[in-house]
């Protein structure tokens, strides 16, 4: 049982729970459950925020759904997945593009600040964790502390994160020393 419901830990998905597949540099979501390949060390570290009484949320864009790559179903699929294998308690998706002005679409913070109303959670002691400038941006306008996982992609990064690490196990000893502070 959680011991500790106010705070919560916002993972992006691709790049962060999953691999991504990189084209020319830039990342981009798997398609198909044949693609959907979980990171090295993601269990065990959900495992440890979980048993430290975070949150677990995933909030990701999937703009391809609407650009009619990759059909919702498969999509809700891969998530179905990720609830049954992991400890997570939501996931919050955009199926819009970046164009269609969405406030849920991120950078905007609209899928943090609906999770924090249904599951009661202080902002300002929540935690975003993500591969993209996008990540950081949500993160830092819902009030959370940010944790940039670079990898590497032929992208600028727009605002300074909190934090930065190489994969979600390198992000967990930095939330777990930043909660205690």
């Amino acid at each position: 049982m959680k011991n500790c419901l106010s705070q919560a830990v916002f993972l992006d998905r691709d790049g962060v729970i999953n691999a991504p597949i990189v084209r020319a540099g830039k990342p981009f979501a798997p398609t198909s459950r044949e693609e959907f390949q979980i990171l090295p060390g993601v269990e065990q570290a959900l495992q440890v925020l979980d048993q430290a009484g975070f949150l677990l949320i995933i909030v990701t864009n999937q703009p391809d759904v609407a650009r009619g790559l990759i059909a919702r179903e498969v999509v809700e699929d891969m998530h179905g997945y990720l609830m049954n294998k992991f400890p997570l308690d939501d996931i919050k998706v955009c199926y819009e593009t970046e164009e269609s002005g969405s406030h849920y679409y991120k950078p905007q913070p609209g899928m943090l600040l609906d999770a924090a109303k249904e599951h009661g959670i202080d902002l300002s002691k929540s935690y975003m964790v993500g591969d993209r400038w996008r990540d950081v941006g949500c993160g830092l306008a819902a009030g959370c502390f940010t944790i940039f996982i670079d990898r590497g992609y032929a992208e600028r990064i727009l605002q300074v994160p909190h934090a930065r690490c190489g994969n979600l196990q390198e992000a967990v000893p930095i939330i777990l020393s930043h909660s205690r502070d």
